[in-house]
């Protein structure tokens, strides 16, 4: 469809279901579909703070503070919930967010967030990664998923697929490994459930995509640390490993308003994990100092990978997206990725 038949088509039903695939489509439908209300919604989920003020009542015990770019030298450390979480108000991708352990950390954490935006400022619109502000939240110390669903069009969320979301450590807050499997999805379905309608509820959804990011607090319950609008896993990634893991397609499941029988697919015998491995560079190095990447030794590495994207490095801060599936018994090969620097892949110039 060109773009005047799809503003012509949303005159006539203002909520027909919309997906994107990129959130730099944002800026065109709050240019062209203002009449909708998908820019208010939009505004409310990509707002971190203004999300946390929605959902407020729900974890009523939870610190968060709003601050400009320009008061992060003024913020008293005395006044913060060491350790916490700070990250860009209006965000992407794990851009910008940083775990600060104790006052004596914060000098250098300070610096790198000055660095990383002026290199962001460069990349991304400021509809997808505003740094004019921040916020601070307190961390949740459990295991963070990630998962995409949908609203239909009684305000009903259809839940599409759930991912672990695997760290290296206590400080690592990189997007380097997401993984789902049958038993992950069946672990957080309820809990899952639950929240999405309190999100539906507050924010009165209807024919709306979106992907969640939580973590476990000490109860076990899923506490959202952002929700995406308009869009799965950044760039295609979670709906696509829910394709390879359990078999449909959750773009064409939203769009035609079709559920998953995750009783069914739990019935399965398999529980292989399937893992997305985000190639980030880690090394240390500039994207001019790499002559190469080694894809044919990094491929080798693993048992049974499904799907490698290559990444033009020098325009994005990243090698590749990995589709893997591996046997419970070997989790090693994931596990090793997901802690080195991938300096053994590079080449210098």
């Amino acid at each position: 469809m060109n773009e005047r038949d799809v503003i012509k088509a949303f005159k006539a039903d203002p909520i027909i279901r919309l997906h994107t695939t990129s959130e730099n489509a944002i800026g065109w439908i709050e240019k062209h579909l203002n009449f909708t209300h998908l820019p208010e919604k939009i505004c409310l989920f990509k707002d971190k703070f203004a999300f946390r003020e929605l959902t407020g009542d729900l974890f009523p015990d939870l610190f968060y503070k709003k601050v400009q770019y320009e008061e992060l030298d003024n913020l008293k450390p005395d006044q913060l919930p060491f350790p916490f979480i700070i990250k860009p108000n209006i965000g992407f991708f794990s851009m910008g967010v940083h775990k600060v352990l104790n006052p004596d950390h914060w000098p250098a954490i300070k610096d790198k967030i000055k660095n990383e935006v002026k290199e962001v400022q460069a990349v991304y619109p400021t509809s997808v990664l505003n740094t004019a502000s921040f916020i601070i939240e307190e961390c949740i110390e459990g295991d963070e998923y990630a998962f995409d669903a949908y609203f239909d069009e009684d305000g009903e969320a259809v839940l599409l697929g759930v991912m672990k979301h695997v760290f290296s450590g206590a400080e690592d807050v990189s997007d380097r490994l997401y993984m789902t499997s049958r038993s992950i999805v069946k672990g957080q379905l309820e809990a899952i459930d639950e929240l999405l309608g309190h999100i539906g509820q507050k924010a009165f959804l209807r024919n709306f995509s979106l992907h969640v990011e939580v973590r476990l607090d000490t109860k076990g319950r899923p506490v959202p640390i952002e929700v995406n609008p308009l869009r799965f896993g950044a760039w295609c990634t979670s709906a696509d490993l829910a394709h390879y893991a359990f078999g449909f397609n959750p773009y064409h499941y939203y769009i035609a308003g079709l559920k998953p029988d995750w009783e069914d697919i739990f019935s399965s015998n398999s529980d292989d994990i399937y893992s997305i491995v985000i190639l980030d560079n880690s090394t240390g190095y500039t994207a001019d100092q790499i002559k190469s990447f080694d894809y044919d030794k990094f491929i080798a590495s693993f048992e049974n990978p499904l799907e490698l994207r290559k990444i033009d490095y020098h325009r994005y801060p990243m090698f590749a997206i990995l589709f893997v599936r591996s046997r419970r018994e070997n989790y090693k090969e994931v596990d090793d990725i997901l802690r080195s620097d991938l300096r053994e892949f590079v080449e210098l110039r």
